[in-house]
């Protein structure tokens, strides 16, 4: 029963607070009164929402009145277990004016002998309220004692231009925090925080760097087929398209990586001529004339295995050349034979002779 009058008059709070940016929230959002704010920084006092910068709107902050606040902002989350209690958010996300239960756990209560009690998510980026404490329920004693530990904390990061930069962890003396970036940027400075017993920061906060990508390189011979930018997005992709004959040498898509490069650099290549007219050779495991290829060419990168004539013996032997950008040398073993050769002596050619046996050719 307790429970559920709790939850509530936390809904009819919660709904009463977020109607303070309406065109009444001056009638329904108490005044700021220097003073009352307890542990909490309030952020700059204002009437509309045009009064705050960038991304602030002017909302009810609790004591602190209408002030300008940053709605997306988050408070630390989640937080770290607690001896003798539990924390459950009862938002959606830990933002401004989100709520948190904290319930003590069985036969244990807080100072003001309840067993639960509500935190809100304020524009200081900080829970409501004390850190609540439980502690054992004294028997048969319903006023005991009040214990009340306020905790000391060190003060987020509330910079408005870096709205890519997320943390999560506790902002209290001797606990850690994390800072994470959003998508497509990248962390400048440690990932982690420490606060201090004097209430600053070991290391200064870090910043988020937004990551982007320069033009792509123009390929010879081909074309890039993309939007036209100074600069693009981590993700974004481009296409590689070559010319008639030339060959792509790569993927045809890249991609921006988070490093600020592209994923490969693409190029267009060139077929190479087989310097062969008079004897066969091997291309694609297939011997044939080089006048059967088609243009007499191959691809870049295809393998081309030429016939030699064994110095000695009357034998040939065979030695592969690779083509490289339009580039296809014979073996220095190769000697093409002459036109005589190939319309008197067919036969004789070096690709027609029979092949050394190995030992021949140790």
């Amino acid at each position: 029963m307790e429970r559920s009058l709790l939850v509530s008059l936390l809904c009819v709070w919660a709904l009463s607070s977020l109607s303070a940016a309406s065109v009444d929230a001056t009638e329904q959002c108490p005044e700021r009164i220097l003073g009352n704010e307890r542990r909490q920084t309030c952020p700059k006092k204002c009437q509309q929402d045009k009064e705050c910068g960038n991304k602030r709107q002017c909302l009810c902050d609790g004591q602190c009145g209408l002030s300008c606040v940053a709605p997306g902002r988050t408070c630390p989350w989640p937080l770290p277990p607690a001896k003798n209690s539990d924390a459950v958010l009862l938002s959606p996300l830990p933002s401004f004016s989100a709520l948190l239960e904290v319930r003590c756990k069985p036969g244990y209560t807080m100072h003001n002998g309840l067993d639960a009690t509500i935190r809100r998510c304020q524009g200081d980026r900080q829970w409501s309220g004390d850190e609540p404490v439980c502690t054992a329920s004294p028997v048969g004693d319903l006023a005991a004692e009040p214990v009340l530990v306020p905790e000391v904390s060190c003060t987020l990061p509330d910079d408005d231009d870096d709205d890519m930069l997320s943390v999560q962890g506790r902002a209290a003396v001797g606990s850690t925090i994390q800072y994470q970036c959003a998508s497509g940027s990248v962390l400048i400075g440690n990932s982690e925080n420490i606060c201090l017993e004097d209430q600053t920061w070991q290391y200064p906060h870090p910043i988020c760097r937004r990551v982007v990508c320069p033009p792509p390189k123009e390929v010879d011979r081909g074309h890039l087929v993309a939007v036209q930018r100074t600069e693009y997005e981590v993700g974004d992709t481009i296409y590689y398209l070559c010319k008639k004959t030339f060959l792509l040498d790569g993927p045809n898509q890249v991609t921006c990586l988070p490093n600020g490069t592209w994923s490969a650099e693409p190029a267009c290549r060139a077929r190479c001529p087989v310097p062969s007219q008079r004897s066969r050779v091997i291309v694609g495991g297939i011997k044939r004339w080089p006048y059967d290829l088609t243009d007499g060419v191959v691809a870049h990168g295809e393998n081309v295995t030429f016939f030699c004539k064994h110095p000695e013996k009357l034998c040939s032997f065979t030695a592969t050349e690779v083509c490289i950008d339009g580039q296809l040398n014979a073996p220095s073993c190769f000697l093409d034979p002459t036109w005589l050769q190939f319309k008197l002596f067919p036969h004789r050619l070096v690709s027609e002779i029979d092949a050394c046996d190995p030992a021949d050719l140790q």
